[in-house]
């Protein structure tokens, strides 16, 4: 092994093979820097032990507990012994279940204090560990060098990290420990200059200090430090980005008094709220300008943002250019086709018998249209016959061109790839770069749109439009309350016979899917298979469309008109049973979460949500907006096999307690991974933030912005800054970089 290591050096070169192999097939750490940037989850104080109250169903583990009983006994129904610990913090208890392992009483006696590592699963609504990893504080067997990693394990405050259950947190501290051992940091990427005006330790001494403190104090230093770096490698990339797009251009697209959307403003049947209006004229603003566009709308579910957008689009269209809408799903671009035609009305049919003169023409193009529908819709974008084109991914196709495409507006845009918004906006004319619009139902705080979106201008909406009744939500909780989920379903019949409609959602399609909406930074949102013996059977396993919709079509709900819609239909059977949906020809329609957004149809008042601990807090408040949009109160039910008290089930009642979207996305970025809210799923790279919250950190944010900016504006590429080039590279995923830079 080297003397030293930088932390650019494989790990190979510095640990064993096996164990770098496995650093790098279960947690993808591939260098010495990737393994140092693997900070903590937590510390175990030494005679303080981990709480096990808040265990989630499904979550994998490592607890500070003490032995408090040990059992072992001959298995009933196989060869074999069974042992079985019970472990405490001194309130709660979790069952260890250990097969075969007669050696376990007198190696793990009553009163050991030990690390467990294992997957939280429950047999007969016991919480336990199933043959869970183990290390006793007391000793260490096995081990090359059990004298140092006993020291380890014996030091006042332990690290606990991020593990799997290949790879257990005390064998990434014993590699930590080694990889420390020969790290030389060789230049600090910080300015001295900067680091002594912030009081910053140096990286060198902040990484020592998080993975090996003695004091809390300690943790709080490294952490400022390292939290710093990575609001400071963001805010370069994304002041680069923006010295590139200040040289952009984009066509002017003024507002004039005589076209089609001071026609449309006549028309409208409804008063603009103040909101709306206020927002339309930013974006007037903007769009007369030469300078690209690039704001993001958001805004509460229902709060009118399809209007502002169409506003928007019908002055490009004046201008006579194009606006391009980007839709999510094939669903939610037919809904945007119905409704925006619908609102233009006539101004909305150009060349048809008896249209204004200022009309333009509305076109939907997706991946599942017919060949022939398809042709015409191509060839009135290139010839430019359609001011406004709405579709998927299927818009930026090589095969789509357009005539002037002037705006892009990207509807949920937390759905799209930057890269795929990229190719729409490459679509302009003679180089131009057309204005861009994103929108989302999914608020988001000043200080994440300052990292996420670099210069986007924001513009909010949060009065909903008059007309919009209330949503009453409640959790259904099978496990304690199994009738009322036979309730929910006599609701649903009692709407559906006064004349309303309803929704039942679920997480996935059929039998043979994984989950399709659990959101994978919750951990333990799944029900966890747990086995007693040879006992391994799921105790709550998820409901599918095509099953639940069998049961209720011959149960609770026989004698309604049910339909099933989901993701795998063919497009032109998905747009069939919206139609018919809209329409009142059904009364409950059975779907996966392709109705999440954009769906609007005012008759529906109820929606049941199947196993609703699988979803994001954001993802519920967009389902049960789709209830309630006409002027019946709306009524959503959270159905959940969730403990009352665990994470997944705290989520639930924090959904049922509010309908403020603004209050629940704040407290969904604070129960999730803000590493996802900068396009981690959208660009298939892991999480970059570890330690920077774009909540709580704040101040760091607008410090690294000011300190980026002063180094940018003098030399945009870092040539003359060498260490900050490389903090980039090291605080951040190259992935990300990339990302970002396309942003």
């Amino acid at each position: 092994m080297p003397d030293v290591a930088t932390v650019s050096d494989p790990l190979s070169s510095v640990l064993e093979a096996k164990t770098a192999a496995d650093l790098a097939s279960h947690l993808g750490l591939a260098t010495v820097g990737d393994l140092l940037r693997h900070y903590p989850r937590r510390y175990a104080e030494r005679g303080a032990m981990t709480s096990l109250r808040g265990l989630e169903v499904g979550e994998h583990v490592t607890v500070l507990a003490r032995v408090a009983k040990v059992s072992s006994r001959e298995m009933k129904n196989r060869p074999g012994t069974l042992q079985e610990l019970i472990i405490t913090d001194g309130h709660g208890e979790v069952r260890c279940t250990f097969f075969s392992q007669r050696w376990l009483p007198k190696r793990m006696p009553v009163g050991t204090v030990a690390l467990f590592a294992g997957q939280v699963s429950v047999f007969n609504k016991v919480l336990q560990l199933t043959h869970p990893d183990y290390r006793a504080l007391t000793g260490v067997e096995d081990t090359a060098d059990a004298a140092e990693e006993l020291a380890d394990l014996a030091r006042p405050m332990l690290p606990i990290y991020p593990a799997t259950a290949k790879l257990a947190s005390w064998d990434i501290s014993s590699a930590v420990r080694k990889v420390l051992a020969v790290l030389d940091l060789q230049e600090d990427p910080l300015p001295e200059a900067l680091r002594s005006e912030l009081g910053l330790l140096e990286l060198g001494e902040a990484l020592r200090l998080i993975h090996r403190p003695d004091t809390a104090d300690d943790v709080t230093a490294a952490e400022a430090r390292l939290r710093f770096d990575e609001a400071m490698a963001l805010q370069l990339v994304l002041a680069g980005r923006r010295v590139v797009d200040s040289g952009r251009t984009a066509p002017a697209c003024p507002t004039r008094g005589d076209g089609v959307a001071a026609a449309f403003d006549a028309q409208l049947p409804f008063t603009l709220t103040e909101g709306q209006k206020q927002v339309g004229a930013e974006l007037a603003a903007d769009l007369a300008r030469s300078h690209p566009m690039s704001r993001l709308l958001q805004g509460e579910v229902g709060s009118g943002k399809t209007v502002v957008a169409l506003r928007a689009m019908l002055d490009v269209v004046d201008s006579g250019r194009q606006a391009a809408m980007l839709a999510p799903t094939e669903v939610l671009a037919a809904q945007h086709a119905r409704s925006l035609s619908m609102l233009l009305g006539q101004l909305g049919r150009a060349g048809e018998l008896g249209s204004p003169e200022q009309a333009t023409r509305v076109r939907l193009l997706t991946g599942s249209m017919p060949t022939a529908i398809k042709r015409a819709a191509l060839l009135d974008i290139v010839t430019g016959e359609a001011g406004i084109v709405i579709g998927t991914h299927a818009l930026i196709q090589d095969t789509v061109s357009f005539f002037d495409l002037g705006l892009v507006v990207v509807d949920e845009q937390h759905r799209f790839g930057v890269e795929q918004r990229d190719r729409l906006r490459d679509k302009g004319r003679d180089g131009a770069t057309p204005h861009l619009l994103v929108m989302t139902a999914t608020p988001i705080p000043r200080t994440v749109a300052l990292t996420v979106f670099g210069d986007l201008a924001v513009s909010t909406l949060r009065e909903l439009p008059a007309g919009r009744a209330p949503i009453t939500t409640s959790v259904v909780p099978e496990t304690e309350k199994p009738t009322w989920l036979d309730r929910a379903w006599i609701r649903v019949v009692e709407e559906v016979a006064a004349g309303r409609q309803a929704y039942v959602v679920c997480s996935r399609i059929g039998e043979d899917d994984a989950d399709q909406n659990a959101d994978q930074n919750y951990n333990g949102s799944a029900q966890g298979g747990g086995g007693q013996e040879e006992e391994t059977k799921e105790e709550n396993p998820t409901r599918p469309v095509l099953e639940l919709a069998e049961e209720l079509a011959a149960g609770p709900l026989a004698g309604v008109r049910l339909e099933v819609l989901h993701g795998r239909m063919a497009g032109e059977d998905k747009d069939a049973v919206m139609r018919a949906f809209a329409a009142g020809e059904i009364d409950v329609l059975v779907a996966t979460t392709v109705i999440e957004v954009g769906v609007d149809v005012a008759n529906a008042t109820t929606m049941v949500v199947m196993d609703a601990e699988r979803f994001g807090v954001s993802q519920l408040h967009q389902l049960r907006g789709r209830v309630g949009r006409g002027g019946h109160p709306g009524l959503c039910l959270l159905h959940t096999t969730a403990r009352d008290g665990a994470p997944s089930r705290r989520r639930l009642d924090a959904v049922a307690r509010t309908t403020d979207g603004f209050e629940l996305a704040q407290l969904d970025l604070e129960q999730r991974r803000e590493g996802d809210v900068l396009g981690v799923a959208q660009s298939g790279v892991r999480s970059t933030l570890r330690k920077l919250s774009l909540l709580r950190d704040g101040d760091v944010i607008e410090s690294a912005r000011r300190a980026a900016g002063e180094v940018i504006a003098t030399d945009p590429t870092l040539t003359r800054h060498p260490g900050l080039a490389a903090m980039v590279s090291s605080a951040l995923d190259p992935g990300k970089v990339d990302y970002l830079q396309k942003a």
